[in-house]
């Protein structure tokens, strides 16, 4: 068995964030960074798996038996990543049984950004999984960790994309968009990485509020998708945080953090932790180091 490298992209959710899950278009984008899974032969009927962050130090490294893949044996013990690794892996031998008619394999991960910036490192493996055994990763995601999918759709796409869930079945199209203003636009990380399964389980609760409002969000992303103005744009974002504020009973990441801030501040996927979306006439760079937010990224620098 020769070795085999597979890659796929982060993502950012720029509008839709929560009512994605009850069927609102989305815009997302993937993003220049990602993840690489590296598959090698193996022995013993076991998987030798090592997980590698961006600066190479190892993150998780592990002994993964076939019997506990097929039998989905869950440690007490162990820290949950082996368990839910084991529990993706299980899924995957049900899509796909073959993959453990073998002597067993050496498996690598590899970051091209740091684990904290939550750009999309369960997504990534999923997809990557999903390339490796030929299976479908959105099946696998669905029973597995679960979500919206459109991460899995960043994964495997190379542009940016409108998504819908439409009864839990993921449709995604590729659209242009290529801002005019994108020297306007930065990406900040709010220094704390935030749990999406946490995030989704307190939006469950609001989620009753979700049915006027989907139309509003589609309009937003549509609208956004097609606008040729930075102002326009800035708008639009300020109004959709107004909106999910609303359905979410939480204060905006602006009213919370950056109340002085000259310019839009919009929160991306779940709120209070990853990375926010800014926007404003001059580079915020020096501002938000100042309040010890150092990590600015460029529009170019993050959108694939």
């Amino acid at each position: 068995m020769k070795t085999q490298t597979f890659y796929s992209n982060g993502k950012l959710l720029l509008t839709g964030e929560y009512v994605v899950l009850d069927g609102a278009k989305a815009l997302a984008v993937p993003t220049r960074f990602g993840q690489n899974l590296i598959v090698k032969k193996g022995n013993n009927q076991q998987i030798k798996w090592t997980s590698f962050d961006v600066d190479k130090s190892i993150w998780f490294e592990e002994i993964i038996t076939f019997e506990a893949i097929t039998s989905k044996l869950l440690s007490k013990n162990s820290e949950g990543i082996k368990n839910t690794l084991i529990e993706i892996l299980h899924q995957s031998y049900i899509q796909n049984p073959d993959f453990l008619n073998k002597e067993g394999y050496e498996i690598e991960t590899h970051l091209t950004f740091p684990r904290i910036w939550g750009l999309g490192t369960s997504s990534t493996l999923i997809n990557n999984i999903g390339q490796w055994l030929q299976i479908d990763a959105f099946e696998l995601l669905t029973k597995s960790f679960g979500g919206s999918g459109y991460d899995v759709a960043c994964a495997q796409t190379n542009m940016p994309i409108i998504y819908q869930l439409e009864n839990e079945i993921p449709h995604f199209k590729g659209v242009h968009f290529n801002p005019q203003f994108k020297e306007n636009i930065h990406f900040v990380y709010l220094n704390q990485k935030q749990s999406s399964k946490s995030a989704i389980s307190n939006y469950m609760t609001q989620r009753h509020k979700t049915g006027k409002i989907i139309p509003r969000i589609n309009s937003i992303t549509f609208q956004a998708i097609d606008c040729k103005d930075g102002k326009d744009f800035a708008k639009l974002m300020e109004l959709h945080e107004i909106i999910m504020s609303d359905v979410l009973e939480t204060k905006t990441v602006k009213e919370k953090l950056f109340p002085d801030f000259k310019g839009v501040i919009k929160s991306l996927g779940a709120w209070g932790g990853d990375f926010v979306m800014v926007l404003s006439k001059d580079n915020p760079k020096t501002y938000f180091t100042e309040k010890g937010y150092p990590t600015v990224l460029a529009y170019e620098e993050m959108v694939l």
